[in-house]
Formats: C-alpha cells, sequence, structure tokens
C-alpha cells in the first residue's frame, strides 16, 4: 500500500473478528509506531500490549469511548514518559505521531484500529494509571484497539478548502 493510499483509507475501526493477531506483527506495529519523529529525538513513549481478555473488558468502566475493546483481541496503550523528555511538554506530539504511525502500520497490515482518547481526562488518565500501574511520570495518552477488522467503512474525502489560509489567517487565494 502506497502513503497517501493509506492516509486515504484508513478509518476508524470499532468492529473485529475473534482472529488473534500474531506477536511478529505486533513487534512490526510498534516498530513503526518508534519510527515516528520526536522533539530532540528523545523517543518519550512507552508501550504497553494488552491482550488479557480481563483487562480488556474492564477498561470501557473507566474509559467510556473504549467500548469496542470489548471484542479487539489485542490493544495498545500509548504513554509518555515524562523523564525521557529532552524537550519538556513535548512529549504529547511525540506520542502522538507515534500513535498516528500505529494506526497506519495496522491498516496497511490488513488490521482495523482505533484511536481512543486519554490524556487530558484525568479522570481517564486515573483510570488507566490505576488498571495498568503507571507511576506518575509515565501518562496514558492513546488507547488503540485493534485486531483484523468485522467491517469495512469506505474512504471519506475530508479535504475543505474553508480551512486553508495563505500567509496570514483569513487570507484567502484566489
Amino acid at each position: 500500500m502506497e502513503t497517501l493510499e493509506a492516509i486515504h483509507t484508513r478509518r476508524s475501526i470499532r468492529k473485529y473478528t475473534n482472529r488473534p493477531v500474531p506477536r511478529e506483527l505486533v513487534a512490526e506495529l510498534l516498530r513503526a509506531a518508534m519510527s515516528a519523529p520526536s522533539a530532540v529525538n528523545a523517543q518519550p513513549w512507552i508501550f504497553i500490549v494488552i491482550d488479557d481478555r480481563k483487562l480488556l473488558d474492564e477498561i470501557p468502566t473507566f474509559s467510556p469511548y473504549a467500548g469496542m475493546c470489548r471484542e479487539a483481541p489485542l490493544a495498545i496503550l500509548v504513554c509518555g514518559d515524562t523523564t525521557l523528555e529532552k524537550a519538556p511538554g513535548f512529549w504529547v506530539q511525540d506520542c502522538s505521531a507515534a500513535t498516528q504511525n500505529l494506526l497506519l502500520a495496522a491498516h496497511d497490515a490488513g488490521l482495523g484500529a482505533v484511536w481512543t482518547g486519554i490524556y487530558p481526562m484525568k479522570d481517564r488518565v486515573e483510570g488507566f494509571r490505576k488498571a495498568f500501574g503507571l507511576p506518575e511520570h509515565v501518562i496514558p495518552l492513546a488507547f488503540v484497539p485493534l485486531g483484523y477488522p468485522d467491517q469495512k467503512p469506505g474512504p471519506q474525502d475530508r479535504f475543505n478548502k474553508t480551512k486553508i489560509y495563505h500567509n496570514k489567517y483569513g487570507q484567502r487565494r484566489e
């Protein structure tokens, strides 16, 4: 799959088959995630691969938009480790870039995935912190359920020229 095709056809998938995802494929997804750019090349990300059914079923009790993980064979929790930062505060951008790489790699591999947000919602941060024993310096950013898709939404053209300005805010190119 070409890069632009992956970008334009990737969709959030919330329904999965029960087919397990091979460990080797999970490693490839994480390799792609860790290839993301990061400020001062700090790479402050931490990933927790979750395939324990009991844990996956518990997550929607503290993360209200993660109900699809009850069907997913696994999920990846993307966290920022603030002790690894070289540019304070940039862990959010770094881990967001890693999450996008993860989503695109999953799509390219024939998997479906969805980014469910955690940070900066304090209740969700605390729920994940407690469930996964995260120390204070490790902050959960994104929770990504994934698996082989049991749905196939079509691509959407989201290009919107009204969101583009030239040289100054409010200035359009004719």
